[in-house]
């Protein structure tokens, strides 16, 4: 069940709100002021607030307005007094989404707790539902390697937990931030990205944090930094593990306190964004070599993502391929229709040691000298095509090079209907084949059988 804050200075409505709340099974936690209120809600969160607006101090609109800079998804439910119907109405500006008048009756408090929760279960799986459409539009690939990371990415995104991405260089980790962003609360706020790696140690920390005019030569005004920049999103910190270690101590100040201050200033500025940091170097050792904090690695490292390497997705090429081709043919006004399979075949020998970003430029280099409308071997680059063949050693004796090509096609053909779920017409798709021939060759090798799937078209 949920777990309710009652905030009331009234002990005797306290406890009788406790008391109604707990025999519904839920768990109930309570405040007496809207200070105490906050420190519970910082230490332990809650599924629901309910909340009288007369305190002594802190009243419950203010309250209200706290809670929605630093909980903003948690629903409210306020108490008023008899003929403060406008300052009810004022709570409701500020995030509540009912009020009740005192002298209240237990049952229509419950069915108005009931109404909430139910609220937010339902708000809760409408972001999960968006979550999985963005990660499933944003991320490409359907093997079984990718689809773990967009499993996650769909898990973690209505969240706004900090996110460590890991992978080697060029798999793609800024898609998966963008992603994750994409999918979350934050969608409609800003995603900022720095690379810590490309900026100089000096000026890594005025493009962070900002600086006030006269910080140093050349500040000749005052600057807002990018954590202020990406307020109320998203703030990707790329090749985290570069960092310099003087600005690892104040990033994790930041982290901890949620305010930053501008280079050269005094005054702290709250900060609303979640963190999403990559790397592609090995942060566990290089806290052991003293060249990381261990506090902020621990601070960054709430959920881990790791990126496959493309060599161990290559079944998601195909897709790859056609993303690209897509993208760069419109770019260049060419109109490239198809993609020859001896093509992907040598796409699939290579190892890709620049992962994505390598295989985009291979992809941007072959639609750019394509001779006609298809994609074929004689576009890539030499080491791809050399590699590729150099990998291949003629066994001794004879060799029956059309009974390899023919086994070769048959496996590919097998993968693209497994990873299609058996429909043919998706797996010719995924090969750059036409339906017509994929359907003829299915036939010819068995797959009814051999894949396990119906030769006929499954759509």
């Amino acid at each position: 069940m949920a777990l309710i804050l009652v905030v009331d200075d009234e002990p005797g409505i306290r406890e009788m709100l406790r008391a109604a709340l707990a025999r519904d099974g839920h768990r109930v936690t309570t405040a007496s002021s809207g200070e105490e209120a906050l420190v519970r809600l910082r230490d332990e969160g809650c599924d629901l607030l309910l909340t009288d607006l007369a305190m002594p101090g802190m009243d419950g609109v203010e309250l209200l307005r706290r809670v929605q800079e630093i909980a903003p998804d948690v629903p409210s439910i306020v108490i008023t007094a008899y003929g403060s119907k406008e300052t009810a109405i004022e709570a409701m500006r500020h995030g509540a989404v009912n009020y009740l008048e005192k002298p209240f009756d237990i049952e229509e408090m419950r069915l108005h707790v009931r109404r909430a929760l139910r609220h937010r279960e339902l708000r809760d799986e409408n972001r999960r539902l968006r979550a999985r459409i963005a990660a499933e539009r944003e991320i490409i690939g359907h093997s079984q390697a990718i689809a773990r990371v967009r499993e996650m990415v769909t898990r973690i995104a209505p969240t706004d937990s900090t996110v460590l991405v890991t992978g080697e260089s060029g798999t793609g980790k800024e898609v998966i931030a963008r992603a994750i962003h994409a999918a979350s609360p934050r969608r409609d706020a800003p995603f900022v990205g720095i690379n810590c790696a490309a900026i100089p140690s000096e000026l890594l920390e005025s493009e962070l944090f900002g600086h006030v005019r006269g910080a140093f030569t050349g500040a000749d005004r005052a600057r807002s930094g990018l954590l202020e920049a990406a307020r109320g999103g998203t703030l990707f910190l790329d090749e985290i593990g570069d960092m310099p270690p003087e600005m690892q101590a104040k990033l994790l100040r930041v982290l901890q306190e949620r305010k930053v201050r501008r280079v050269g200033g005094d005054q702290e500025i709250p900060v609303d964004v979640r963190v999403i940091a990559a790397t592609h170097r090995d942060l566990p050792t290089l806290v052991r070599e003293g060249r990381f904090r261990e506090d902020l690695y621990y601070r960054i490292h709430v959920i881990r993502i790791d990126v496959p390497p493309l060599r161990e997705r290559r079944e998601d090429l195909p897709e790859f391929v056609r993303h690209f081709l897509r993208r760069h043919a419109e770019r260049m006004g060419r109109r490239i229709e198809r993609i020859e399979p001896s093509f992907l075949e040598a796409l699939a020998r290579h190892d890709w040691p620049g992962n994505v970003r390598e295989l985009e430029n291979v992809i941007e280099r072959a639609v750019a000298l394509a001779p006609g409308d298809a994609l074929v071997p004689e576009t890539l680059p030499p080491e791809i095509i050399e590699g590729s063949a150099g990998q291949r050693e003629l066994p001794p004796g004879s060799f029956d090079l059309e009974r390899h090509l023919e086994e070769e096609r048959r496996r590919y053909m097998e993968a693209a209907l497994r990873a299609c779920g058996g429909v043919q017409t998706r797996a010719a798709e995924r090969l750059g084949m036409t339906f017509r021939s994929f359907r003829y060759f299915a036939k010819k090798y068995g797959l009814a059988t051999g894949a396990g799937v119906p030769a006929g078209d499954r759509t």
